[in-house]
This record gives C-alpha cells, structure tokens and sequence, in this order.
C-alpha cells in the first residue's frame, strides 16, 4: 500500500498505483495536515472574514460576495457550470492517474478540504472508480478546470465514472462501489478543480512510454547499423568522453554492447566506407541530447506530482490563506512541449535510418529490401508512411506553451496551454513508436539477407523477437497487419521488459 502525503509521490510509485492498482491510503501526517487546514477555513468562515472562493464569486466575479446561506449552493454551482469539457474522453488509465494526482494534491494539506473529502477520492482509487473526463477544455491556467470539474461531479454523485469496465452515471459507479457521495462544504468546490493535474497525469504516463522509447531507439538503431554494414568505430568510449554528456555516453554505450559479437561487422572491416550518415555516426549526439530533456522533463514533472496548485492556499502554521498562481501550469507546459520536440527528433532520425535500408545504392541490398523488386514494392509505402508521420510530428513541436489568449473576461488575462502540450507530446510519442517499429521492420529485413553472418547481440535480440510474430517478407502482402504487430510490441513495454529480462539496459 503507497502512502499518500502530498510530498513523496514518484514517478515510479505514480505508475505502481496508476497501471498496477497499487492501493493507496493517507499517512497520519497527511490526515493531520488535512484537518489543520480545515481549521483555518472554519475559522475564517465563522468570523466572516472575506476569502476568495470561500463566499466569493469566481474568476471576474471574485467581487461579490456570497451571503452564509448560499456557501453551499456556490460549490455546487461551480462544479456544475465548470464541467464543461469537450470532445473525446480520457481513457480509464489517464482517468486514474488524474485522479491520483488531485487526491495527492489534496493530501498535502495546504487546500483547506475536510478529511471526508480526500478519503473519498482514496476510496474512488482503491476501488477503482473512474470518472469520465472529456480531454478538451482547459487552457492551463486557473488549472484544469474543466476536466476537474468532470472528476469532482462524480463526488457529488454527478456525472459519469466507469466502474468494472462499463461506463455509467457517476451516482451509479458509487453506489455499485459502494461508496456514499458527500456534498461539498465551503472551499471544496475549487479545491477539486483548481490545479493542473491533467496535463501533468498525461505528461507522466508519456514520459515513461518516452524513457523507454530512447533506449529501444538505440537498440533498432544498432540492427539498423548492422543491416547497412555501417561501423560501430564512432561510438568508442573515448570519442564520448571527450564530449560527456550523460546521455550521449548512455547512447553510445549501448550501440557498443549491443554491437557486440557481430559477424556482419567483422566481414566489412576493410571496405572503402570512410564514414557513415549522420543518422548513424550522430545517433549517440541525437539521441543524447533528447536523453538530455528527458531528465530535464522528468525533473520538472517530479516536482509538479508533489505541489500544492490550489487556490487560495491555505497555511495551518500562520493560519494564512491567500490568493496566488500555482494553478498556473507555464512550468508543465514548458516540459511537455520539449517531450513533444524530443519524440520529433527521435522519429526523425529514425525515418532517416529507414530510408538509407531500402536504398540499393547506399545498402547494397535490394531496392525496397524485397526480391523480385518491381514485382514487389517491399518496404517502399511503410517507409512513405514514417515520413508522413515524421513530418506530423514537426507540425506537433510548434509550442502549445508560448500561446495564451484571455479568459474570465480579461481576469485571467495569460494561460499557459499545458494541455494542449500535453495531448501534443502523447500524439508525437505514438507516432514516433510507429516510425520506429518501421525501421524496426526494415532492419530486421536487412539482416535477413545479410545471413548466414550473425549481427550483433542487441540486433540478434530484436530480430529473434520480432520474427516470433512477423516473418520474413518474402513477396508483398497486407502490411497493415505487420506494423501494427511492430508497434504493439514496441508500445505495450513487451519488448522493453523481454529486453530488461535480458539485461540489454544495464
């Protein structure tokens, strides 16, 4: 069981508890820090002091004044008239993890929520109750206000939530948990809603699939070295350390081990090739460079998964409760828009391996690595489709980050569009696992017809994979059905853990 507290929440633990189920619970201090709070907000609210979304209106409306007898009524109106998302939903897995996060936010303290109020959300996670949250409506600043307010209407009841795999009203996913829905008191209603928990739960979830796409980039790589005849001499240990960025020695290292033992290599060690493209001799510098802003986005989301984004905030130690910007999410926003620029940059490079592969003149393989070429097209569309995709991916890179546009009648004058950087980076990191799984596809192709000479040990690894459920490509066929077996391998983690198994990554 992860204890919740608001402040030591990982990425790992983040995913034990979003893909694995992990069970959560609050810590004593979370529960102590919970209740502080909570004090200062009825106090506040039984002197009639005047606080910003406690009995005030929102946004352009912070100016008037709630009466006592309608507190209540305001939350709830909030909670309502913010549920306003639009278009396709979150997946159960994305809902999740929003929700993880909100609770998490709640558990640090600093929100002025009652106990009841987060021990729900945990009850929501343990028993897997998951509302229906549409993915389009926030601008990122004031937080994600719109989606959370999809989450928080199945608190109340409201809304939809999928229970046990089916999607239904939000009171029906509570009462099949059984689990009562609670009405909010003062404070709540924003509480719920006020933080950038969207954009970070998918900027999370992406980055992970991303740490891993790195390190199988380098493996398709290496077999794609291995099928040109290209020389693993440019990634020697002491080249890279001449240059030390840690990511770039990471790439090269890899390439080296995965080189290892290769029977291709060793054939081709006095031929005329001087030195090979850029997209073989510069993968360590690519590849180590986007290795480099994985950790800077990793470092960014680390931070982002323990902070207080609420609004006001509220000190149980000075009993101060004030109005601030964590809901801001220029910080998030930055991060997910470099993931999105980083997976670009990998799908590029990639795509360029590709297209060196089914070059006869360059490979000295057959054209469109297929026999009976002009009978067959081989690998000539699969390669057309990365390049369309790598071309996607640039269009994705333009920054969501540096746009704003005023909201709230001119209150909320500059936001940050965290979650469109965040929906652009999870579209470039699919597309970038396709363009991979082609050149995937393609290498392992190469070396088939580089037989009966053995590749290295990383290319020997891949290929032994990917011909257990994609054969040798003899004569044109659907290839639909190919890349797609590529790319759930690649994405579902089966090859990076098969791999892990093995001790590739070490």
């Amino acid at each position: 069981m992860v204890q919740l507290n608001g402040n030591s929440l990982t990425v790992e633990s983040f995913h034990q508890i979003v893909l694995g189920f992990e069970p959560v619970a609050l810590s004593e201090e979370a529960k102590k820090n919970i209740r502080d709070a909570r004090s200062i907000v009825d106090t506040a609210i039984k002197k009639g002091d005047r606080v910003y979304s406690i009995n005030t209106g929102f946004g352009y409306l912070s100016k008037v004044t709630v009466p006592n007898e309608k507190l209540k009524e305001l939350q709830v109106n909030l909670i309502r008239s913010h549920a306003s998302g639009i278009g396709e939903v979150h997946t159960e897995t994305e809902s999740r993890a929003i929700l993880l996060l909100r609770t998490n936010v709640l558990a640090k303290g600093f929100s002025g929520v009652r106990l009841e109020l987060v021990e729900l959300l945990v009850e929501m996670l343990n028993r897997k109750v998951h509302p229906v949250i549409p993915t389009k409506g926030s601008v990122g600043a004031s937080g994600d206000l719109a989606p959370l307010a999809h989450l928080a209407a199945v608190v109340l009841g409201e809304g939809e939530a999928y229970f046990e795999g089916k999607r239904m009203s939000g009171k029906a996913a509570l009462e099949k948990a059984g689990i009562k829905a609670i009405e909010l008191a003062p404070k709540e209603g924003l509480s719920l809603i006020n933080g950038t928990q969207q954009m970070t739960a998918l900027g999370v979830l992406t980055l992970k699939k991303a740490e891993e796409l790195a390190d199988l980039a380098d493996l398709i790589a290496s077999a794609s070295l291995d099928g040109v005849l290209g020389t693993e001499k440019a990634f020697a240990a002491w080249v890279h350390e001449t240059r030390p960025y840690q990511g770039q020695k990471r790439s090269a290292e890899l390439v080296r081990r995965f080189m290892e033992g290769s029977e291709i290599a060793k054939s081709h060690e006095g031929c005329d090739r001087v030195q090979d493209p850029y997209s073989f001799r510069c993968a360590p510098q690519v590849h180590g460079a986007i290795r480099e802003l994985l950790r800077f986005v990793r470092e960014t989301l680390s931070v982002e998964l323990n902070a207080a984004t609420d609004n006001p905030l509220v000190n149980s130690k000075t009993g101060e409760l004030i109005s601030q910007g964590n809901f801001h999410g220029q910080p998030v926003a930055f991060g997910l828009d470099i993931l999105g620029m980083a997976l670009s940059e990998l799908s590029s490079l990639s795509e360029r391996r590709t297209a060196k592969l089914i070059d006869p003149q360059f490979s000295s393989l057959p054209a469109f690595l297929v026999k009976d070429e002009g009978v067959n097209s081989g690998f000539m569309i699969p390669h057309v489709a990365a390049a369309a995709l790598v071309s996607e991916n640039k269009l994705l890179s333009h920054p969501a980050s540096t746009d704003s546009i005023p909201t709230s009648n001119e209150k909320e004058d500059h936001v940050s569009m965290g979650p469109l950087a965040a929906r652009k980076a999870k579209t470039a990191l699919q597309n970038t696992t396709y363009v991979l799984a082609i050149e995937a596809l393609a290498a392992c192709q190469a070396l088939d017809f580089r037989k009966p000479l053995k590749p290295g040990q990383g290319p020997a690894f891949l290929h032994r994979e990917i011909r257990k459920q994609v054969a040798t490509l003899e004569v044109d066929r659907y290839f639909h059905s190919d890349i797609e077996t590529a790319f759930k391998l690649l994405d579902s983690g089966e090859l990076y853990q098969r791999g892990n198994q093995e001790g590739l990554w070490r």
